[in-house]
């Protein structure tokens, strides 16, 4: 009797011993993540950001990322900064990472504008629309249905290719819902270059251009959908079309 009343209790022993310890290990698991999670135990001290930029407003970016991540530099979910920056108007990628003991540094890549489009969205180089100021930006008006951004934007970059040594740069372009293009030139000449062969046209152009531009009245327009020919609409003292 004795000896199961001895068991018993070395039993129980155990068992208390071991909550004792569960017991310990959780408050000291708890007091452990309060304290990596208090921000001013362990605060993120230095946003370090690097890259080439010129339009990105950094201490506004800053001010929103502590804002959506107050805790401490322990508690700062990454992947969450990383989806925040990655979502504002002139940032095309970025990098994210944490660096012991008190810093996060994001590496940034700026959008390049090289269009507006539709006058409601920039292009990038890639074709690519995002919503952005074009407020003193000197960039082309590129215009076409939706869907035609990187469409428009092949055609565009060709077409000035070729105009390149014309001192003629293209300021308007328009692409239709029949893919039709027109042209508007730096110089005010409106082309119409139709939805074929738009390149052979505009090389048309530009050989004719010298014999054209020795007329006494200057160019409106040249409509050149035309298969070995062209039509030539002339500026009148009222700037109307004749």
């Amino acid at each position: 009797m004795a000896e199961k009343t001895q068991k018993r209790i070395r039993l129980w022993s155990g068992v208390l011993f071991l909550v004792a310890v569960m017991a310990s290990l959780t408050v000291g698991a708890l007091k452990i993540r309060d304290y990596l999670q208090d921000a001013q135990r362990a605060p993120v001290q230095v946003v370090d950001f690097s890259g080439e930029f010129s339009h990105v407003d950094i201490p506004r970016l800053e001010r929103l990322i502590r804002e959506a991540q107050p805790g401490s530099f322990f508690s700062l979910d990454v992947n969450e900064v990383y989806q925040l920056v990655e979502s504002q108007p002139w940032i095309y990628r970025a990098s994210v990472r944490k660096q012991w003991p008190n810093t996060l540094k994001i590496y940034l890549v700026e959008q390049t504008p090289v269009a507006q489009w539709n006058d409601d969205f920039l292009l990038n180089p890639y074709g690519e629309t995002f919503s952005a100021s074009a407020e003193g930006l000197s960039l082309p008006k590129l215009f076409g249905p939706g869907g035609s951004e990187k469409t428009a934007l092949e055609g565009f970059n060709a077409m000035q290719s070729l105009l390149a040594t014309t001192a003629m740069p293209i300021t308007e372009l328009s692409l239709s819902e029949r893919f039709a293009w027109e042209i508007q030139l730096a110089n005010g000449i409106e082309l119409n270059l139709g939805r074929q062969e738009f390149i052979d046209r505009l090389q048309r152009f530009i050989d004719v251009y010298p014999l054209l531009a020795r007329q006494p009245k200057a160019i409106k327009y040249v409509d050149l959908r035309y298969d070995t020919g062209l039509a030539v609409g002339w500026r009148d003292a009222n700037d109307e079309k004749s």
